[in-house]
């Protein structure tokens, strides 16, 4: 099954990978800068987000993002990733490293992390909830966790729908659904990067964009002091800003 995308746009591809929290919805605020500004634009729900249902066997989500650029005959793409889509993105860049021409990872995650103790018991809690059938309260778990001071309202909710939908699909998966986790070298990923961390946000992202600097050989770390873990929800224009001074200067539109 292919994923479920939007495209839109012509010019170099470029592909949005969500959070671990949100689906491709998230990508609304920046949707028509990005396709406005001269690029082939796809936002993908990953299986057990969004429109894409789960498998009844293990799936792996970079693979499932590379059957997607095939189907879509994109060769090459740089690829924006927010928290676990920039997992995501990593994991195809250190793969694949010729099809990726750029990245740009918002407060991601790292294939390979080891995730300190505050980070362990958020995800004890969420389980502890789920597992008492309290989803509604898992729910405000996350979008309290994830989204810094500047998220107003409008953020606010769009998480909390994101995520609940998220929780049925994956509450709801049929048996032998799951991840199936494949080892990966960071370091082997060679596009030009822009990670970027949150002030506000948890420590493990934090340390996460930082080392990346620090791995791959094209890579410029920027902290956001304002922002939490999701800065395209909290602070939509700046956060665009960002990522079109970004593509001018590795993957510039015709």
């Amino acid at each position: 099954m292919t994923l479920a995308h939007d495209a839109a746009g012509t010019g170099p591809a470029l592909i949005l990978l969500h959070s671990g929290v949100c689906d491709r919805r998230m990508w609304d605020p920046q949707w028509a800068a990005l396709t406005g500004a001269g690029y082939r634009v796809v936002r993908c729900d990953f299986r057990g987000f969004g429109d894409s249902p789960l498998p009844a066997r293990p799936h792996n989500d970079a693979e499932d993002v590379l059957d997607l650029m095939d189907t879509l005959g994109i060769e090459q793409a740089a690829l924006i990733g927010s928290s676990y889509g920039g997992q995501v993105a990593v994991e195809i860049a250190a793969r694949h490293p010729d099809r990726v021409t750029a990245l740009a990872l918002l407060c991601a995650g790292l294939p390979d992390h080891a995730p300190t103790d505050a980070l362990r018991a958020f995800g004890e809690r969420e389980d502890t909830l789920l597992e008492a059938g309290d989803v509604a309260a898992a729910v405000e778990l996350n979008v309290d966790t994830w989204l810094g001071p500047d998220a107003g309202d409008a953020a606010r909710e769009a998480v909390r729908t994101m995520q609940r939908h998220a929780f049925d699909v994956q509450l709801a998966a049929p048996e032998g659904a799951g991840r199936k986790k494949v080892d990966v070298d960071p370091a082997a990923a060679k596009a030009p990067c822009l990670t970027v961390s949150g002030g506000h946000d948890v420590a493990d992202f934090r340390h996460i964009a930082a080392r990346v600097a620090d791995l791959l050989p094209e890579a410029r770390h920027v902290e956001l002091p304002w922002a939490g873990h999701l800065p395209s929800l909290e602070r939509p224009t700046a956060t665009t800003e960002l990522l079109t001074g970004f593509l001018r200067e590795t993957v510039p539109a015709s």
